[in-house]
């Protein structure tokens, strides 16, 4: 009979705390979705708008989030301004040419970019602080490297030690070519560095334009040496010694937006992506927090046999 008792008031209390958790859980989605429809309306808008800062570290790759996440900064009225703080010793050219062309559609909107150079901004991360219209660096920060490099390996001389021999079919002469199982035929050598010269030519197009020098100018100083920042503000390739507080004052000088003005980091998640993460991490931590609990524990395995 006891036993019988403690049962139902065992069944009892999970079944409250199951009810409390369906409300908590509803609480959570509400609260979470009244916090997307006032970032939705743009709480920049109250406060007279605000400056993104977008933060470029490591290598550089085309990455389809961020491309959208600055064309959505440069639609949205609430912006009035971006920081591209930058701390990259470059990527690819792919990569590196997708940003620039989304940052100068940043700019093209009317909407001021500066570019803070960090520790290295090099070959790729230099590319895409082209489109600002001013850009800053430290007297140390390496930057430059207007270049491009194709790297491969060549083992065929190793393989014949080994007793090792590739066997390749290709549709013609020059496809699987750098092959790393045999030497680089000449008429491939002079395709691939035709390839890098187109390449090349576009990079010093990019930095001319950007940078408003004469293109014989720049073609002298892309020979892929990296420059400190320093060296960089005599050849023109940047514009001032400093960092995002005088970006800051710059924008205020320039622009008149107060050095006051709020910043927020650009995610390129999106608002919708990142308040579903919230609201599910909410979630999941209340789920947890119930049923891993201690008495959720003893409800289980207090049960009568």
């Amino acid at each position: 009979m006891t036993a019988s008792l403690e049962h139902d008031l065992l069944v009892d209390r999970r079944r409250l705390k199951r009810r409390l958790l369906a409300w908590r859980v509803a609480a959570v989605l509400l609260a979470a979705a009244a916090l997307f429809a006032i970032l939705g309306r743009g709480l920049g808008d109250v406060a007279g708008g605000h400056l993104v800062r977008l933060a470029v570290e490591g290598t550089i790759t085309d990455d389809r989030k961020v491309i959208e996440a600055i064309d959505e900064a440069a639609r949205n009225p609430a912006v009035r301004g971006m920081i591209l703080a930058i701390d990259s010793p470059g990527g690819t050219v792919a990569g590196g040419e997708g940003l620039h062309h989304a940052l100068a559609r940043f700019r093209a909107a009317g909407k001021p970019l500066t570019a803070v150079m960090g520790g290295t901004a090099a070959s790729a991360g230099y590319m895409i602080a082209l489109p600002a219209e001013r850009v800053f660096a430290r007297e140390s920060t390496l930057t430059g490297s207007i270049g491009v490099i194709l790297q491969s390996f060549e083992a065929s001389e190793l393989m014949e030690m080994l007793g090792i021999r590739a066997e390749m079919l290709t549709s013609g002469a020059l496809k699987g070519q750098p092959n790393p199982f045999r030497p680089m035929t000449p008429e491939a050598r002079q395709a691939l560095q035709a390839v890098i010269a187109d390449m090349h030519a576009q990079f010093v197009g990019l930095v001319a334009t950007g940078r408003g020098l004469p293109r014989e100018q720049v073609a002298a100083l892309a020979d892929g040496r990296v420059y400190t920042g320093r060296q960089a503000l005599e050849l023109k390739l940047v514009d001032a010694i400093g960092g995002e507080a005088e970006a800051r004052a710059w924008l205020a000088e320039a622009h008149g937006i107060p050095a006051g003005t709020a910043l927020r980091e650009m995610d390129p998640r999106g608002t919708a992506e990142r308040m579903l993460g919230l609201s599910l991490r909410a979630a999941m931590k209340a789920l947890v927090s119930e049923w891993l609990a201690i008495d959720g524990a003893r409800a289980v395995w207090q049960l009568p046999r």
